[in-house]
């Protein structure tokens, strides 16, 4: 057993005495199970276009609800380039467009802002118990499952070199020139033809 202090800063201090080690492992368990719920003080940046095409689109919004289901705020920054600042609509179709996709797994914070030439938004994840469950680990589940299920169904097994194979329907009617008979050995062709050369 150990004297540890447990608060040093009162009047007077507070020792205990305990086991060191098992005291250090309670205090870092402790610690670990605060970071777990800190995830939502954590930010992440999503970057949109107002031209961008269906399938970036599609992967951004992927991107977001995975970040999103992992309790992780999302910062969406639509960037408007050149001349595209005459026509800040489209970039606001796109912004509540993403906003209105995500709806089942976290909610703006504000309306979309103008700052400058981009377009600012805020996303915060809602309570696990009101937000919906994230549609892509739920396919990568599934995908896992099939290719285990692949995995496991045996291989056929493969001829062994220089093996024999007979095709009797080739033989019936004719079409392999020197009998129904297949080789797996790449140079039985050539050896009659270097023999005949040779001959000659």
């Amino acid at each position: 057993m150990d004297l540890v202090e447990v608060a040093p800063n009162a009047t007077p201090p507070v020792c205990r005495v305990v086991d060191y080690g098992k005291y250090r492992y309670e205090q870092a368990k402790k610690e670990k199970e605060t970071k777990k719920h800190q995830h939502a003080n954590r930010v992440k940046e999503i970057q949109l276009t107002a031209t961008i095409d269906d399938h970036d689109y599609g992967v951004k919004v992927s991107h977001a609800t995975g970040f999103l289901c992992e309790d992780m705020r999302v910062k969406v920054n639509l960037r408007f380039r050149g001349r595209e600042m005459a026509h800040q609509e489209f970039g606001m179709q796109v912004m509540q467009r993403f906003v209105k996709d995500l709806a089942p797994f976290g909610q703006a914070v504000e309306v979309p802002r103008l700052v400058g030439r981009n377009l600012n938004a805020m996303l915060t994840p809602l309570p696990r118990n009101k937000r919906a469950k994230n549609p892509y680990e739920q396919e990568e589940a599934q995908a896992r499952a099939t290719a285990s299920h692949i995995e496991e169904s045996p291989a056929p097994p493969a001829p062994a070199p220089n093996t024999v194979v007979d095709f009797p329907a080739a033989a019936e009617s004719g079409d392999r020139g020197q009998g129904a008979r297949f080789t797996n050995n790449p140079f039985s062709e050539l050896d009659g033809q270097i023999t005949e050369r040779s001959e000659a």
